[in-house]
């Protein structure tokens, strides 16, 4: 199991589509122990928090994210794997709509989202919105216990 970690494994082509990053790595590490039949595998991106300086904050790690996972859903897909491995981009808690005194976004538990792509999930889909100013679900409110339901049946 020791050489599933070890990323130089992988041709360089690989790890360059990834990148260059600890996070970036980590994502392929987690294909590899898919791909070696793990069935349940977490990363954490730490320090998410954007208490204070979102704007430059985000400028940073959006990209970063964006990167990563659009590489890592291509790469599971061009292995075939897409179909039956299920990536979800979550966070334990949404972000307030307003900025605070520290040019930040605090925690918010009023409205959250995450991302799931694979197991036959629809490509594109949205479900729920929230009014205008970002404050409530106004449609389609899931909890946790319709989402993990929603992660289990897939």
């Amino acid at each position: 199991s020791k050489k599933l970690f070890d990323v130089t494994k992988e041709s360089q082509k690989t790890r360059d589509k990834y990148g260059p990053t600890q996070f970036a790595e980590q994502v392929l590490i987690a294909r590899r122990l898919a791909e070696a039949g793990v069935p349940f595998v977490r990363v954490g991106r730490a320090w998410w928090d954007s208490h204070g300086q979102n704007f430059e904050t985000h400028q940073e790690l959006v990209p970063e994210l964006d990167h990563v996972m659009a590489t890592l859903l291509d790469d599971l897909a061009e292995r075939g794997m897409l179909k039956n491995t299920m990536v979800i981009t979550l966070s334990e808690f949404g972000r307030t709509p307003s900025i605070n005194a520290s040019l930040g976004r605090d925690h918010f538990a009023s409205a959250w989202s995450c991302s799931i792509s694979g197991c036959g999930v629809v490509g594109g889909s949205v479900y729920g919105k929230t009014d205008a100013k970002g404050d409530k679900v106004v449609e389609g409110e899931i909890g946790a216990a319709r989402l993990f339901a929603t992660i289990y049946k897939a």
